[in-house]
């Protein structure tokens, strides 16, 4: 009597699908379009600004990235178990009141940000704490498409003025460029410069540490490193629009008009590209010191 072997029935290996069922595509474009409807106005006015304000222009990358990098983790957010959270319905329900408030008192920040506080919601509300967790990152991001509201902006931006000023100051006297300093002006032989909110150094900053982040999430996956070069990004953005103050100087010196017009926003896009490079010199070196620490180990 022949025997027959029972054939042996490998099961199919669940494999990381973009159509997964679990994934609920169809709420979640439903959701966005809706939100992008309500806030149409927010939005609009908030393109503007990047258009208009030399401060914001990096705006424009911020949404363009955070959903790059979405995108990125969409088979780690497959993984997931994936259960839907009401408490995200309460937080889009607070930012639509917060939407209200910020309407009737005319609060751009406080209209903008309940924006990113309802996609927040929404992710929390289809895609439970799990989709949160995962989307934090880029949904952080998304905060850097707001401007800092103008009380905190002016509380920032003039000891950054002065102490732009006063760097200046110091390090043209050390050139041997006669310069008396009263308060944020700058009294040069050629003519008076005045280091404005434009120049303090919060331009730099705000697009600098956005790049920083980006820049950490890309090539360090290190939670420490990421840390330490978003804390960096402060005193290099401070310094470099030091240098850039100094080289107005120097530049006035030589002839009055090249501080002002092309010259003047050549220099702060050189100093900033300056800054940036510093950063990555700085990661750089501060990943060979740990390396070779750790060797030693």
């Amino acid at each position: 009597m022949s025997s027959v072997a029972n054939p042996v029935v490998q099961q199919p290996v669940e494999t990381a699908d973009p159509k997964n069922p679990r994934i609920p595509w169809t709420s979640l474009l439903w959701f966005l379009g809706l939100l992008i409807l309500a806030y149409a106005p927010v939005l609009w006015r908030l393109v503007q600004q990047w258009n208009d304000d030399e401060d914001m222009g990096h705006g424009f990358f911020v949404p363009v990235t955070a959903a790059y990098i979405a995108w990125q983790k969409r088979h780690e957010l497959f993984r997931q178990e994936l259960k839907a959270s009401y408490f995200g319905l309460a937080i889009v329900a607070f930012a639509a009141a917060q939407l209200w408030i910020g309407t009737l008192g005319a609060e751009l920040f406080l209209a903008r940000t309940a924006f990113i506080e309802a996609v927040v919601g929404a992710v929390l509300l289809l895609g439970g704490w799990n989709a949160l967790r995962v989307m934090a990152f880029p949904l952080f991001l998304l905060c850097f498409m707001v401007a800092i509201p103008t009380v905190i902006y002016n509380q920032i931006t003039f000891p950054l003025q002065i102490f732009a000023s006063k760097v200046a100051a110091t390090v043209l006297e050390l050139l041997g460029v006669p310069v008396l300093r009263d308060g944020n002006v700058l009294e040069l032989a050629s003519q008076k410069l005045s280091v404005v909110e434009a120049c303090s150094g919060i331009r730099s900053l705000l697009s600098l540490t956005f790049l920083c982040l980006v820049y950490g999430y890309f090539f360090d996956g290190r939670t420490w490193m990421r840390i330490t070069l978003f804390i960096l990004t402060v005193p290099i953005a401070i310094a470099a629009n030091a240098g850039r103050v100094t080289l107005t100087g120097l530049l006035s010196e030589i002839n009055p008009e090249l501080a002002h017009g092309f010259m003047h926003t050549a220099s702060g896009w050189a100093i900033f590209m300056i800054a940036l490079a510093m950063l990555v010199v700085t990661h750089q070196v501060i990943s060979r010191v740990f390396k070779k620490f750790h060797e030693r180990q």
